[in-house]
């Protein structure tokens, strides 16, 4: 891997392409935590529809007891 990244072996690094993967893995880090961001709120959001399913279900059955008694 490392070969790939910095050419064979006994050559010195390029600094541009150092820069560039420096660059390449803040990028990385950045989407990273964009990721786990949006998983959370995918967490929280799913948890409100199931919260509120729950409601809407709980509310229909306290209706339908209502009116058959």
């Amino acid at each position: 891997m490392a070969k790939a990244l910095y050419g064979h072996v006994g050559t010195a690094p390029d600094r541009r392409m150092l820069d560039e993967v420096t660059k390449l893995r803040a990028r990385v880090r950045t989407l990273e935590f964009e990721v786990a961001r949006l998983r959370a709120d995918n967490d929280r959001l799913t948890a409100e529809v199931a919260d509120r399913e729950d409601l809407e279900r709980l509310s229909k059955s306290a209706g339908e007891l209502i009116t058959v008694r």
